[in-house]
């Protein structure tokens, strides 16, 4: 059989599972009595060991399945949870990631996991003697049945149903044994009616069982046609079909009293037309459902990129139907128009849903990080996570990641001091961090917050003037709040000494070009020895927008709503001449102003006016004043890229189809404010 056809899942599943096992191993960490969290890995790893050997990785089966060993064990008490044990299964997580990371980039799977296995080896005796254990409790609660099932096994004798006890064994290297299972209860579904199981239908469903299962089954057939039937499922080792004779009826004294809470059967629950409906109240559970009831498909983001194509396309030729109908002044044509724009405006809510993700996608990998990194530092630091169902863009979610590493990396090892300068200053030996994410607007703000020393402005001022990233002059009049944005230039990138600049700064230039790049905003709060607070500011979607339309000359230029903080009309006799530029006075701010006809290089023909139209735009604290020679509107459009042909084009970052056809080139506004 082709495996490859089913890559795709398994590599989604094994993530899942794989991120499933880093959160609960966690959490056990700080409650290692909790054995409900133990069963919860042990199952993401079962099902690990399962899809790997059905896909040939022996690496990732024979690993999982040294690990399910070490949990087995747990959960059964046989082995109490360390710090050495816990440290030795995060190990075996990071092999299990970089086998599923090899199979995504397409190699073979293949890794060498002795080691690591022979840390997780335990010993065979206490696992025969659980198996034991586990055998004799079996055999003592295998047949009993509270009052209501006896009622319901009583009725269905009297109506000429039989009931049998049908023991089935698993092959030892069966594979997907719940499919196994789901094919044997098909098989019996046909012939009769299932009343109970052993164990329960949720754990042969999750396969947290070895290899045998019970069931009790009421049926007209022999036992021999019985086992004729689930014989031809293939799998299977043994069948064992034997009648039950008890008297089942509800005058019986019962094998095991039910509890005195136990509500009596309704008349209706008595007398069932079928006896397995009645048997448990839900005979479906009793059959593992392949599809689980649930809502939900995988969509591969392929498929919805392309629906995003097209209905960028529709987007497009809305924007014309608008435009032809404005200028027809066809009072039914608008009419239409107008219902197909809040038409496709809704169906663009729910496509732009369909692609929204949340941010713990991103966010679960970081409990993780700081565990290692707080032991490699020696620090003691807890990281707390708010927001984390926050929802963003896949294609924003995608390049975050690697900015959000690097500034908590930044908090946890050059923020937060170690515990005994904390404790020394008066705080509490664990540092905090908060990794919050929060919708406002059309945007979504992340914050990385630590309560740690914060910037040091003496020594970041003191790096700038060495490394030429400010001058004196600048240095005598600058305030705090710039001198923390200092951290950000380029020139701290290359430090020597991290501890140079109180830890701070090392490639942040690099995270503030990233999120500049996906239309955002990186902005730090500090207060020195008391902590720092970095805010990111990141667009909800990045490819369909609203901008402000003008004009320059007869070129249409579009700039991005998010960016504009007001559009005016100035005098030009307002316009005042500093030492090497021009500013206006914008509501009690020295703004300076940048002649976009002149950035773009587009020819002149204007006479001199006596007044200009100036939209003033905001990058952090930054403002700039654009002047145009006239606003057309906003407008919804559609960005997209220039190409391959046109890359690093100044200040354009990228370009749209108007209604009327024609092309207007989409400006970045952080690439002109200085």
């Amino acid at each position: 059989m082709d495996m490859n056809q089913y890559l795709d899942v398994f590599i989604e599943e094994s993530k899942e599972h794989l991120q499933t096992c880093n959160e609960k191993l966690l959490e056990l960490e700080k409650n290692p009595t909790d054995l409900q969290l133990v069963h919860d890995i042990f199952r993401a790893a079962h099902t690990l060991k399962g899809m790997s050997a059905t896909m040939g990785y022996e690496d990732m089966a024979h690993l999982t399945h040294t690990l399910e060993n070490v949990l087995d064990a747990i959960r059964n008490e046989e082995m109490t949870i360390t710090p050495e044990w816990m440290d030795v299964m995060f190990e075996a997580l990071d092999d299990l990631e970089a086998i599923v990371l090899s199979i995504i980039e397409g190699g073979d799977g293949k890794r060498d996991v002795s080691e690591v296995c022979a840390k997780l080896d335990v010993t065979g005796a206490s696992k025969e003697t659980a198996a034991a254990e586990t055998a004799e409790a079996s055999s003592e609660t295998k047949w009993s049945y509270d009052e209501f099932q006896r009622t319901v096994i009583a009725e269905a004798e009297e109506q000429g149903f039989k009931c049998y006890e049908i023991s089935v064994s698993l092959k030892e290297d069966c594979l997907l044994k719940g499919v196994r299972v789901y094919m044997v209860f098909e098989q019996l579904n046909d012939i009769g009616e299932v009343v109970k199981t052993i164990p329960d239908t949720e754990v042969l469903e999750a396969e947290d069982f070895d290899s045998e299962f019970v069931i009790c089954f009421l049926s007209k057939l022999t036992e021999e046609e019985i086992f004729n039937k689930i014989n031809s499922v293939s799998e299977i080792e043994k069948i064992n079909v034997t009648e039950l004779k008890n008297d089942f009826s509800a005058a019986a004294e019962p094998e095991k009293p039910a509890p005195e809470k136990e509500a009596a059967p309704t008349e209706k629950e008595k007398k069932p037309e079928k006896p397995a409906k009645q048997a448990n109240g839900k005979n479906e559970a009793a059959k593992p459902a392949a599809g689980g009831g649930t809502k939900t498909i995988r969509v591969n983001i392929d498929r919805l990129d392309s629906l995003m194509n097209l209905f960028e396309e529709l987007v497009i030729d809305r924007g014309r139907l608008e435009q032809i109908a404005k200028e027809l002044e066809h009072s039914e044509l608008t009419e239409t128009v107008e219902r197909m724009t809040r038409i496709s405006g809704d169906l663009q809510s729910i496509i732009l849903n369909m692609r929204m993700v949340p941010v713990e996608t991103v966010f679960n990998r970081f409990p993780r990080m700081v565990r290692q990194l707080t032991k490699e530092l020696n620090k003691k630091i807890e990281l707390s996570i708010f927001g984390a169902d926050t929802e963003l863009d896949r294609t924003v979610i995608d390049e975050i990641g690697d900015p959000l590493v690097h500034l908590l990396r930044n908090s946890l090892d050059h923020g937060v001091e170690a515990p005994e300068i904390r404790v020394k200053n008066g705080k509490p030996e664990t540092g905090q961090v908060r990794l919050k994410a929060y919708h406002s607007g059309n945007h979504v703000f992340i914050e990385v917050e630590d309560d740690g020393a914060g910037i040091n402005r003496k020594k970041v001022l003191e790096k700038a003037l060495e490394r030429n990233v400010i001058t004196e002059r600048d240095a005598e009049t600058i305030e705090d709040h710039e001198i923390d944005a200092l951290i950000f230039a380029p020139g701290f990138s290359t430090a020597d000494q991290i501890s140079d600049i109180s830890g701070r700064g090392v490639g942040l230039d690099v995270v503030k070009s990233k999120l500049e790049s996906l239309g955002g905003s990186v902005s730090i709060k500090s207060s020195e020895g008391e902590g720092s607070l970095f805010s990111i500011q990141l667009p909800l979607t990045l490819s369909i927008i609203s901008v402000l339309l003008v004009k320059l000359e007869k070129e249409t230029f579009a700039i991005p709503i998010s960016s504009i903080i007001e559009t005016a009309v100035v005098e030009k006799k307002d316009i005042l001449q500093t030492h090497d530029r021009e500013v206006i006075d914008f509501r009690g701010h020295i703004v300076p102003v940048v002649y976009l006809k002149e950035q773009f290089k587009v020819e002149d023909s204007s006479d001199d006016l006596d007044q200009l139209h100036v939209i003033v735009v905001k990058k952090g604290d930054k403002l700039t004043a654009f002047v145009v020679d006239s606003f057309i509107g906003q407008q919804e459009v559609v960005l997209k890229s220039l190409g391959d042909y046109l890359t690093n084009v100044f200040a354009i970052s990228g370009a749209t189809i108007l209604g009327d056809g024609q092309v207007a080139l989409i400006i970045d506004c952080n690439a002109l404010i200085k």
